[in-house]
């Protein structure tokens, strides 16, 4: 069996994310999306509600599942068994810190592969710090993320 690991924070899931993940999921026999605990980070969203997030928005994708760390990436990948980790590229400024990240990974594990997929040029500006910027103001998140979870994040950013 394929395993490949997506990490990233998820705060919150985006079209873009599920994008990157689908690309994934035509490839690879399981694909676990990965929250990435980073104490750098403060997140908007706990760990258990980014990974409520994501099962809610993959519940279609039966060969998807989610997981949280807050060690090295290669360690967890070596762990459960995956050959390559994926990363999503939404432009040029992308790529410099990812590939660095690549290269470290290789260095520290040389039998996992980290594979780039470009998302689609209708989630190139997409992130969730976007989403959380325009959730935040109150506007319209509807092209941003799964109706699923419009709910859960307009409430988080409720104004009173």
């Amino acid at each position: 069996m394929k395993i490949c690991v997506c990490p990233g924070s998820f705060d919150p899931i985006t079209y873009g994310h599920l994008d990157i993940i689908k690309k994934a999921a035509k490839i690879f026999d399981r694909v676990i999306v990965l929250v990435v605990i980073n104490p750098a980070k403060r997140p908007t969203f706990t760990v258990k509600e980014r990974l409520e997030m994501i099962n809610i928005a993959t519940d279609d994708m039966p060969t998807v599942v989610s997981d949280c760390y807050d060690g090295l990436l290669v360690d967890y990948a070596k762990a459960v068994g995956a050959c390559a980790i994926v990363k999503g590229l939404r432009g040029i400024s992308d790529f410099e810190y990812e590939f660095q990240m690549a290269l470290t990974n290789k260095k520290l594990c040389d039998s996992i592969e980290t594979i780039f997929f470009n998302t689609s040029m209708y989630n190139m500006y997409l992130s969730s710090s976007v989403v959380r910027q325009v959730a935040s103001f109150g506007g319209d998140i509807s092209g941003l993320v799964p109706k699923k979870l419009h709910g859960i994040i307009k409430e988080r950013f409720k104004r009173d």
